[in-house]
């Protein structure tokens, strides 16, 4: 058995344990277009199913044509991402505390300093305690069971994520970057190109 199906393998059996705040990254036999090369952060995690957000689709849509108001606290790129193909109408915003510890009103904890933000708060009233924001349109969702069996299934990889995963300036080397700090066989893994038949 390979390392990489050893981890696949010790991950799957955690399937009761939350992984809220950790990576889903999508493996090279990861076949659905939506999340070819896809980073995802996972917003919630329950019995019920999980929520996460894709973290490396930017669009060209700047932040100020959509929330005006909160345009000056977004990172760079200041524009929406696409975070998965469900209700891509809807807006899920990722905040990073300044002060993890200070409790803030409309900031809902994901992991450390990394957490949800209500946009119809005031971000004037936010300024001094978040570090920035991303906005993405949509989520990328799983029914009870899901999830784990997709790992299972070898489609996606789960590590842990750093509080600047989300912010990243370049966010279409975040797939490369994510897999090559794991070291070992992940490192390698980073190396792929987009279509296997052609390597």
């Amino acid at each position: 058995m390979s390392e990489m199906q050893e981890e696949g393998r010790a991950i799957g059996g955690r399937a009761t344990e939350s992984m809220t705040g950790r990576l889903l990254v999508a493996t090279p036999a990861l076949k659905d277009p939506n999340f070819d090369r896809t980073v995802v952060l996972l917003v919630a995690h329950e019995p019920g199913g999980a929520l996460g957000v894709v973290l490396n689709r930017a669009t060209e849509v700047p932040v100020a044509d959509v929330l005006g108001d909160w345009s000056d606290l977004a990172r760079h790129p200041a524009v929406l991402f696409e975070g998965g193909p469900v209700q891509p109408e809807s807006a899920i915003c990722l905040a990073r505390m300044r002060h993890p510890m200070r409790r803030l009103k409309g900031f809902q904890q994901i992991s450390g300093a990394v957490g949800t933000v209500d946009l119809s708060a005031d971000p004037e009233k936010m300024r001094d305690s978040i570090g920035g924001i991303r906005v993405f349109a949509g989520y990328s969702g799983w029914g009870s069971g899901q999830l784990e069996q997709e790992i299972e299934e070898g489609s996606w990889f789960v590590f842990d994520a750093l509080p600047g995963d989300a912010f990243v300036d370049r966010p279409d080397d975040l797939w490369p970057m994510v897999l090559r700090r794991q070291g070992g066989m992940m490192a390698a893994v980073a190396h792929f190109p987009p279509d296997v038949a052609l390597n």
